[in-house]
């Protein structure tokens, strides 16, 4: 015990901030630093191989900091780790280009996922490893304790309190890792005020406070224009309804970014009223707050929306409908990818969400050749969540269904997650959805991973969904079973068209796989005539005039 020293992160952190207040001079006022000395600021605070989390979410950016990084000098700041949940913006990966990063842990790079690829096998970027959400969270506290964290809020006080908004996302996390471990927090703002709405942040776990020249940059990820949304579409959102929603009786739910799923949330009001199972589905959400889901609130379908960020042009809306959205007294939503990521994983029904290939034994990725999209939050919306103790009647049937699936055996009664993954059997430039083998093999090898990045494992994976029907894998006995059952489903595909035809119409027999007509569901009637809303005109209408789409979606 004698001579050892216990304090060494606070006294780092002590000898950062008086390196900084010397550097900075005047300049510095408080916590508070002019923007034009930001670059100065992190030529000062940060050192060869630090962890630094860049916070970049799903929609909220630090962009001003991300491009200050880009500008601080290699030859003093360099072989950073860089931590981010999203590369988003080309300053994410411009560090690694111009030396002052070298090695990345993140979660998904979906915009950046090409150039991504081409610096890894370049051998420019170390990838750490691809995460779930919750899982690099969960490192934060653990082995990637970040020494500096760069962040994005909307108002800041004198002290250096912070308001986050609605768009906290990410920030609760980053925060607390990084300020309870010596670290230091460097805050970007839209605006310094005398008094905020709340404080989201509390000042001593901010070490500097910047007003960007500019606000943060949003991103209005999950905004689908209800215009774009096809026959076919509509087609599989009648299945879903009628063949997953309705006979599990889902009542707790995420759904995952797309056309496919914004048509299930606009024809809950029309389809799902007509089957009349209102107040039977989809009253709990764990989800953004989709415009798409404007008719079903209206409409009294919804009791409860928990969301991971915000969505710009809703936050009229939503501090109109604080009995559905978790909003503070300021009337502002309150998001928590973090908790909402864990709401999804334990307190959810049913998962339902789209990926770019799909294998023979039902495992998906978004990771593909010369595309490293990264995963997101889908390994854990998507899983199986096995600490799960709560019943449910839909956790309890697909339980039991997976129970009996495998040649009859019972075993221990639990429950189990819905899984579903919705894909029309050829994606975007015809490229199929199915394939015999993933991508994501041939990319391990040459990225050097040590496991193949899936993005949904098949064993999690209950219902495969395309225009061709339903695929239950739960009711599947053997493992030839469920390669038929998928093959049943895949359409025109190379996959599809190698189908056993005997065995699948077996499986057919017997509901493993369910076509459209097996539901009585016409597809002549599934025409965009069945939409609760047909453009974002009609989504503003019934929401009152509560939202107002970013400009990009205005086309009147």
């Amino acid at each position: 015990m004698g001579g050892r020293i216990w304090n060494t992160r606070e006294t780092q952190r002590l000898q950062r901030l008086n390196k900084a207040a010397q550097a900075l001079g005047n300049d510095l006022t408080g916590k508070v630093l002019p923007h034009h000395r930001t670059v100065d600021l992190l030529n000062t605070v940060l050192q060869p191989f630090d962890r630094v989390c860049l916070e970049g979410n799903n929609q909220k950016q630090a962009d001003f900091l991300a491009k200050a990084l880009v500008q601080v000098n290699p030859a003093r700041v360099n072989n950073l780790h860089m931590l981010q949940s999203v590369l988003a913006l080309p300053q994410h990966l411009d560090v690694f280009e111009q030396g002052i990063a070298k090695r990345l842990d993140f979660s998904f790079s979906g915009p950046q996922s090409a150039r991504l690829a081409k610096l890894v096998s370049s051998g420019q970027l170390e990838v750490g490893a691809i995460h779930t959400y919750l899982e690099l969270f969960g490192r934060y506290f653990i082995d990637l304790i970040p020494n500096v964290s760069l962040i994005a809020a909307h108002s800041a006080d004198a002290q250096g309190n912070l308001y986050t908004g609605p768009n906290t996302e990410d920030t609760p996390a980053i925060v607390e890792a990084t300020a309870f471990s010596g670290g230091i927090v460097i805050a970007q703002v839209n605006e310094l005020v005398d008094t905020l709405p709340r404080i989201d942040v509390p000042a001593d776990w901010v070490s500097f406070v910047v007003k960007a020249p500019k606000h943060h940059f949003i991103e209005p990820l999950f905004t689908r224009d209800p215009a774009q949304i096809s026959e076919i579409q509509v087609l599989m959102a009648m299945m879903a309804i009628k063949g997953i929603y309705a006979p599990y009786q889902v009542q707790s739910l995420n759904h995952g970014i797309g056309f496919d799923t914004a048509a299930i949330e606009l024809l809950l009001p029309t389809y799902g009223e007509e089957l009349g199972l209102k107040g039977q589905i989809c009253q709990h959400w764990a989800l953004n707050p989709h415009p798409a889901l404007i008719p079903a609130i209206e409409a009294g379908w919804v009791k409860s929306i928990h969301s991971f960020g915000s969505e710009l042009g809703m936050e009229n809306y939503i501090r109109a409908r604080s009995d559905i959205f978790f909003t503070g007294p300021d009337g502002s939503m309150r998001s928590n990818r973090a908790f909402c990521q864990a709401a999804g994983h334990y307190a959810c029904d049913l998962f339902i969400g789209s990926t770019l290939q799909i294998d023979l034994n039902g495992n998906s990725s978004t990771a593909t050749l010369g595309r490293i999209a990264g995963f997101g939050g889908a390994p854990n919306m998507g899983s199986d969540a096995r600490g799960r103790r709560h019943c449910s009647p839909a956790w309890l049937k697909a339980g039991e269904q997976a129970r009996t699936g495998l040649g009859g055996a019972r075993g221990t009664p639990r429950g189990q997650k819905l899984v579903v993954q919705m894909v029309e059997t050829f994606r975007e430039h015809m490229q199929p959805a199915f394939v015999e083998t993933l991508d994501a093999w041939q990319l391990a090898e040459q990225a050097k991973m040590e496991l193949p990045p899936i993005m949904i494992y098949g064993e999690d994976v209950t219902h495969i969904l395309t225009e061709e029907g339903i695929a239950n894998l739960l009711l599947c006995r053997t493992d030839e079973e469920r390669e038929q059952a998928i093959r049943g489903v895949a359409g025109y595909t190379p996959v599809g068209l190698a189908r056993d035809h005997r065995m699948v119409e077996n499986l057919r027999d017997r509901g493993v796989i369910q076509r459209p007509s097996d539901l009585g569901i016409d597809p002549r009637q599934a025409t965009r005539n069945l939409l609760a809303a047909r453009s974002m005109r009609d989504l503003v209408r019934a929401s009152d005039g509560l939202y107002s789409p970013p400009q990009r979606f205005r086309n009147w």
